[in-house]
């Protein structure tokens, strides 16, 4: 599953301190309005139960659509750029000052992630466009959670689900390229881990990697079968065994292997050390590792059933044992021979009734792992089936696995490498009303100054109090 990121937060900004332009007046107030309310919607998505979060991500996506064109006419107008075809002009008064917290920087447990300070545009534009990355991310892990709720969904529903979040998946990797070729430009290091070059280029391999998993998920039928076994309201099993077709293992176990390979990629670039203080979060280090982890497993798998489908049936045992090495776990044998194993099973056990109970509740950690314990119970599954086979029919000899996972072939794509987000810009009609003078009673005074104060009344400061009874404005000192 995509990992479970967290929507950053901001402070307030009002570009008309700091920006001027001479041929579009309205431009900076009205990029203040429009930050405002993703401010604004920001902060109120933060403050939403986990639950609720996944509806609210459509008004992030919104609200981020139309911040983003002005924020970019901006930053064209101080290139000397020129914005639907209309030359704009804007002119830096004094440096920015702005603040987004860094949801990817490891920080201290049990608390919000710090607020960094940026003194430039385009770092305003690197946060809001990872932002919508986030969003992307997220709106595909919603889609994908329809795949395990009480009600077993259909196989068309199945189908629209994982073709959502693939698109959303494609859409994610796209802008972190985006923003990778933008820092290329950059003359200065970047101030945040977030937005640093090598992050950017995890992240975008991240969001491939898990692209090309779901294309192999569409077709495999064997998480459906377990999903449905561990659904209490399902009643399917009654009436008939779940259908389990043929499919194309070879060519799943190469996709398996290409995504194996980019996520090993993004797990080398989030070790890399940029010369910025801090390091990634170590749930992201550890979800890396874990999808690494869980497409070789699944690669392994598929093997199994090619030799399965060739009569192989040992070959295909070890396989299996060698898919649930690479996953990290011990093999049914040891597990039964040591304490050690006993423990181990136990553990994973919890772990498992753990995880189904995060589904259930629609928690936001829920999938962490990346579907390793998943393909776990799927290995599982197929290995006491073929080993009961073997040990009552075929009576094949079970090879060692080792020499198997040697012999494992380079992976293959299916999505070409994501091009570079293309932002949108201002429309032609918007622009000219750009043109009028901003109005003596707006000032710098922004149209839209949100519900809320600063974020810093998250962590108990800030925000004026109101005292019953005090005079306006004195509230602080009672």
């Amino acid at each position: 599953m995509p990992f479970p990121f967290s929507l950053p937060t901001t402070s307030t900004l009002s570009f008309s301190a700091f920006l001027r332009s001479s041929t579009h007046p309205s431009l900076p107030l009205t990029a203040t309005t429009q930050r405002s309310v993703l401010r604004a919607v920001l902060k109120r998505h933060k403050r939403l139960p986990a639950s609720s979060q996944p509806s609210d991500l459509p008004n992030v996506l919104a609200a981020l659509s139309e911040y983003i064109p002005y924020l970019l006419a901006l930053d064209a107008g101080l290139s000397g750029g020129t914005v639907a075809g209309e030359e704009v002009d804007v002119i830096l008064e004094k440096e920015l000052e702005l603040e987004w917290r860094a949801t990817l920087t490891h920080g201290v447990s049990g608390r919000d992630p710090a607020r960094v300070k940026l003194r430039s545009l385009e770092y305003e534009i690197s946060f809001a466009l990872q932002t919508l990355a986030f969003t992307y991310t997220l709106l595909a892990r919603s889609q994908l959670w329809t795949l395990y709720t009480p009600t077993t969904p259909t196989a068309e529903q199945r189908t629209i689900a994982i073709s959502s979040a693939t698109r959303y998946l494609l859409q994610a990797s796209s802008v972190h390229s985006c923003l990778l070729n933008r820092s290329g430009q950059w003359v200065n290091l970047s101030p945040v881990l977030d937005i640093s070059p090598p992050i950017l280029n995890a992240l975008s391999s991240l969001a491939h990697a898990e692209a090309t998993l779901l294309a192999v998920l569409k077709d495999d039928p064997y998480p459906a079968v377990i999903a449905q076994s561990r659904n209490k309201n399902d009643r399917d099993w009654m009436i008939k065994s779940p259908d389990i077709p043929r499919v194309r293992a070879h060519l799943f176990a190469r996709l398996c292997l290409a995504t194996a390979e980019h996520a090993a990629k993004a797990s080398a670039m989030l070790h890399q050390q940029p010369g910025i203080p801090g390091k990634p979060q170590e749930d992201l280090l550890t979800y890396t590792d874990d999808l690494r982890r869980c497409a070789r497993g699944k690669a392994c798998r598929f093997f199994a059933i090619d030799a399965d489908l060739g009569g192989s049936t040992g070959q295909a045992i070890a396989w299996l044992r060698g898919g649930k090495s690479e996953l990290g776990y011990s093999s049914t044998a040891d597990e039964e021979k040591n304490t050690r194993g006993l423990m181990t099973k136990l553990k994973r056990d919890w772990t498992e009734k753990r995880e189904d109970r995060r589904i259930e509740k629609g928690s936001k950690e829920w999938g962490g792992d990346a579907g390793r314990l998943e393909e776990g119970r799927v290995i599982d599954m197929l290995e006491a089936k073929w080993v009961k086979m073997n040990d009552t029919i075929n009576t094949q000899s079970i090879p060692p696995s080792a020499p198997l996972l040697a012999t494992m072939p380079s992976g293959r794509e299916i999505h070409s490498s994501p091009t570079a987000y293309a932002p949108p810009g201002l429309d032609e009609d918007v622009l000219a009303k750009m043109r009028a003078p901003v109005g003596e009673e707006d000032g710098d005074r922004p149209i839209f100054a949100g519900e809320e104060g600063d974020s810093s009344e998250e962590e108990g400061g800030g925000g004026a109090r109101v005292v019953v009874g005090a005079f306006p404005g004195t509230g602080g000192y009672y």
